[in-house]
Formats: C-alpha cells, sequence, structure tokens
C-alpha cells in the first residue's frame, strides 16, 4: 500500500488514526502493531510470516544476549538474520554471476525480494547490537518489540529508525495538538514533493527512456531529471514517515538536509540519507576499527563500507559500482582533494559535487552498466545524436516549469524565506492562516492527480 494512494489516504489512514486516538492509551501499540501487520499484509501477503518470524527470532536472541552476554549468542542472532536478507536479496545474484564465470547454467531461485525487507533487517540488527553494548535496555515486551520493528510509517521504504530513538516512547509518548499538526503538514509537504514534482519528473525521465529521438541536450535533461526525481521521490517518503511518526506521538529523525547544497562529497554524505550513513558508520565503520589505526586501515575501511552501501540498495553490479565509485571519491577527498576544495570558490565545489553525483544516479539508475555507460558518453556526444532536436525542444517546454520548481525545492530557499517571514508579526499571522488552507489545498491537488494519473512509484521500495 503507497502512501499516495488513494486508499491509504482516504480508508485505512483516517480509520486508523480515529481507532487508534479512541482506544485507551495501553492498548495503542497494539492498535499500530494490528494496523501495521495490516498494512504489511495488503502489499506482501505471503511474507509477512517472515517479518514476524525475524522479529521472534530478534525478541528470543535479544533477551538470551542481555541474560548471558555472550559474544557468541550475538553472532549467532546477526547472522541469522543477515543470512535471510541474503538468501532472499542475494542468491539469484550470486547464481547469475556463477553461471557466467563457470558456463553453466544454474536455475533461479523463484523468489520475490520481500518489501522492506532492507530497512527492517538494518533495525534489527541496531537493536541486537545496541542490547549486547548495553546502550538500550532489552525489550521484554513481544508486542513493544514487534511495533517498533513493524510500525508502518517506516517499515518499507525508511528512514532507518534505531530503537534507541524510540525506545521510550515505545513505552509512553505525548499526544497533543502541537504533534498532530505538525505531522499533518508534513505529511503533506511529502506527500506534494512526492505526487506534484517526484511523479512528474519521473514521466519525464520514463520518455527519455523509451524514446530513440535522443539528443545531446535530452541526456543532460534526463540525468538532471532523474538526480531530482529520486531525492524528491526519497525525501518526500521521509517526510511523510516523520509527519505520520509524529502523529502517532513517535519522533523520527531527519533523513535529509538538502544534500545538493553540499560543497563535497563528504557533505553530502552527511545530508543523503542520513539514517542510513549513520548506521554503516555506527554498526560497520567504527567496529572495523574507522580512523584508529592508521591510514591505510581507515581507507580500507571506507571501501568496506561503500562496497556494502552498494550492495544494500541491491543485488547488481551497477550498485556495487556505484557504491565503490563514492567510495573511492570519498578516500580521494581525505587524502588531498579535498584540502584544494576548501581553496575553491563555492560555487565550483558545488557544481563539482552535483557533476559526480549526476553521474552516479545514471549508474545506479541502470538496468546494467552499458545502458549507463551510453547515458554518460551521450553527455559528451559520443553517440552520435544532434545536440537538440524538435523532440528535446516539445518535452523540455513541457516540463520546464516543473524543472525550474524542483531545483528552487531543492534548495533551502523557500524555508528560509518563510523562517525569516515568521520572525516579521504580522506576516507570521498571515502564514499561520494560510497553512492550514495550503495544507487542504495540497490534498485536493495531490488527490486529483492520484485520480487522475496512473504513474505513482516509489524509487525506493525495490531496496
Amino acid at each position: 500500500m503507497l502512501f499516495t494512494s488513494i486508499s491509504f489516504l482516504y480508508y485505512f489512514l483516517p480509520i486508523v488514526i480515529t481507532i487508534y486516538f479512541i482506544t485507551p492509551k495501553k492498548l495503542r501499540n497494539m492498535i499500530l502493531f494490528m494496523a501495521s501487520m495490516f498494512f504489511y499484509f495488503y502489499g506482501e501477503p505471503k511474507y509477512i510470516f517472515l517479518m514476524l518470524a525475524e522479529i521472534l527470532i530478534a525478541y528470543i536472541g535479544a533477551l538470551l544476549i542481555d541474560k548471558y552476554k555472550k559474544k557468541s549468542l550475538l553472532v549467532i542472532t546477526i547472522s541469522i538474520h543477515i543470512g535471510l536478507l541474503c538468501v532472499f536479496k542475494y542468491t539469484n545474484f550470486a547464481i547469475l554471476n556463477i553461471n557466467s564465470i563457470l558456463g553453466i547454467n544454474l536455475s533461479l531461485l523463484r523468489i520475490a525480494l520481500p518489501i522492506g525487507i532492507s530497512f527492517y533487517t538494518f533495525q534489527i540488527l541496531s537493536y541486537i547490537i545496541d542490547v549486547y553494548k548495553g546502550k538500550v535496555e532489552v525489550q521484554k515486551s513481544f508486542l513493544k518489540l514487534a511495533t517498533y520493528v513493524s510500525l508502518f510509517p517506516q517499515l518499507i521504504a525508511g528512514p532507518i529508525v534505531r530503537y534507541e530513538t524510540i525506545e521510550k516512547e515505545l513505552n509512553s509518548r505525548k499526544h497533543n495538538f502541537e504533534n498532530f499538526s505538525y505531522g499533518v503538514s508534513r505529511f503533506a509537504i511529502g506527500l506534494a514533493k512526492k505526487v506534484l514534482i517526484a511523479n512528474m519528473l519521473g514521466e519525464l525521465c520514463n520518455k527519455f527512456i523509451i524514446t530513440d529521438e535522443k539528443s545531446i541536450l535530452f541526456y543532460w535533461i534526463f540525468a538532471i531529471s532523474y538526480m531530482l526525481q529520486i531525492y524528491f521521490d526519497f525525501s518526500a517518503y521521509s517526510d511523510m514517515a516523520i509527519g505520520l511518526g509524529r502523529i502517532f506521538g513517535f519522533h523520527f529523525l531527519e533523513n535529509f538536509n538538502y544534500p545538493y547544497i553540499s560543497k563535497s562529497i563528504t557533505e553530502f554524505w552527511r545530508r543523503w540519507h542520513m539514517s542510513l550513513s549513520s548506521w554503516f558508520k555506527d554498526y560497520v565503520y567504527i567496529p572495523l576499527g574507522g580512523n584508529r589505526e592508521g591510514l591505510k586501515k581507515q581507507l580500507r575501511n571506507i571501501l568496506v563500507v561503500w562496497l556494502l552501501t552498494g550492495l544494500w540498495h541491491g543485488a547488481s553490479w551497477n550498485f556495487v559500482i556505484w557504491g565503490l565509485l563514492f567510495g573511492f571519491i570519498l578516500i580521494i577527498e581525505k587524502v588531498f582533494l579535498g584540502k584544494y576544495l576548501e581553496k575553491c570558490p563555492n560555487f565550483v565545489k558545488r557544481i563539482y559535487v552535483l557533476f559526480i553525483v549526476m553521474i552516479s544516479f545514471i549508474i545506479f539508475n541502470a538496468e546494467n552498466m552499458r545502458e549507463a555507460w551510453e547515458n554518460i558518453i551521450g553527455l559528451l556526444g559520443l553517440n552520435g545524436e544532434s545536440f537538440i532536436n524538435p523532440y528535446t525542444i516539445y518535452y523540455l517546454k513541457s516540463y520546464l516549469v516543473i524543472l525550474v520548481v524542483a531545483i528552487i525545492g531543492a534548495t533551502p530557499l523557500i524555508k528560509d524565506i518563510t523562517l525569516k517571514l515568521k520572525k516579521i508579526a504580522k506576516a507570521n499571522r498571515i502564514i499561520n492562516v494560510l497553512e492550514p488552507l495550503c495544507i487542504v489545498l495540497i490534498l485536493l491537488v495531490a488527490t486529483a492527480y492520484l485520480v487522475d494519473n496512473s504513474y505513482n512509484p516509489f524509487l525506493y521500495f525495490r531496496f
């Protein structure tokens, strides 16, 4: 069930909110758990038992780890969860590569990738590891642990919410008008970003993919559009998840912080998918030694992290290359490029970041490296196309407004202007009146688009 579906917006969510707030506080975790089970069952019925089994394994494993304090129990529990993730996500990838290397024809497994398994597996792992380290108390209530893992706002596409973030709120959380109104407003912003911007950019990208009338300019339009689409698509989901969490009294951490204004790739990854970056830092990079054991091991640790980051996103060589590309660039920045970047004007730094990110997302989006290579050299005019053609002009005119809106929206410009206006008493009063009206307008316009338009994917569902 998509957050941007009519069934979610006008049936599931209003019913869940109503039942939740008329239910006594001691039963509200049960309501959220049942709602989350229905939410997951609606989209992935056969794999709901896999998720429940993983929750049970984590529950029992954490209790044993807390009682006996043995590292072997930690290793066994982690291995089970990582093993299940690998079976469902990487087995066919491994078989394809074995077939290619050995020239044999092993049959692929007929299994689909369970929705959200990468996200909820990482949440489970962080809980188990933190229990072992003593950072959090073991959860003795199966219901509360199951609610944490399966919580529908962030279940299938993140952000990766650590147990320590909502540990106290699983036991007791505040519900008030301020939280509720903020949650609704944040959800509406995410809905607008997804439906009114990301979906339209996705349509433009699809026009490029299916046409035989490409041009050099159209390659650039596609590359920029996809870079903007994936930002608005994923950050929109995070906005909606954070907003829904706040409605139900949970404070999820931010997942994006205007990454396209970054002045280095290092800064970019402090701003993009922050929950994933911090997860790998705390549970892989630092345990490997981080930067404590000399430069060589630090560089090794960076490459390991980015190899795993690429594989986390998908079982395909383009994801591996995508991850390692960022790993090598981060190493280059750390070893020598960083000190030269500091001396460059800000606009040069930002062009450098945007160009690398644009190329990386061409690789990220491609079905294979041949497609990625064709799209990259197409930017340079090496595919034999003309610089511009009537087809390109037509679609540039058709989507120019949304491209401009997306470019502005990917910067903090609107946010900064709004905050400055709120410091002026009269302007603040006007904003307070207009804000609820804007939310209602967003819901109406987004609904109209959803009813009229069938193109409504979430890019990160495949991870």
